[in-house]
């Protein structure tokens, strides 16, 4: 099977698989780490906003 131009090879999808958010990457360069931190930066957001109906905790207890 010929090889797809821009395609990624086994080994370079591994290398960023087991790569972890570092909080370095909000200072990075590289596609990879701004992206990173980016998703990170996403996630918490979301953590924090509290429960899929917009709800934090302890307007829940009230």
């Amino acid at each position: 099977m010929p090889k797809k131009p821009n395609s990624v090879s086994s080994e370079d999808s591994r290398k960023v698989a087991e790569r972890d958010y570092e909080p370095s990457n909000y200072q990075g360069n590289t596609q990879f780490e701004k992206g990173m931190a980016e998703t990170h930066e996403q996630v918490s957001d979301d953590y924090k906003e509290g429960t899929i109906d917009r709800k934090i905790d302890s307007e829940l207890e009230n």
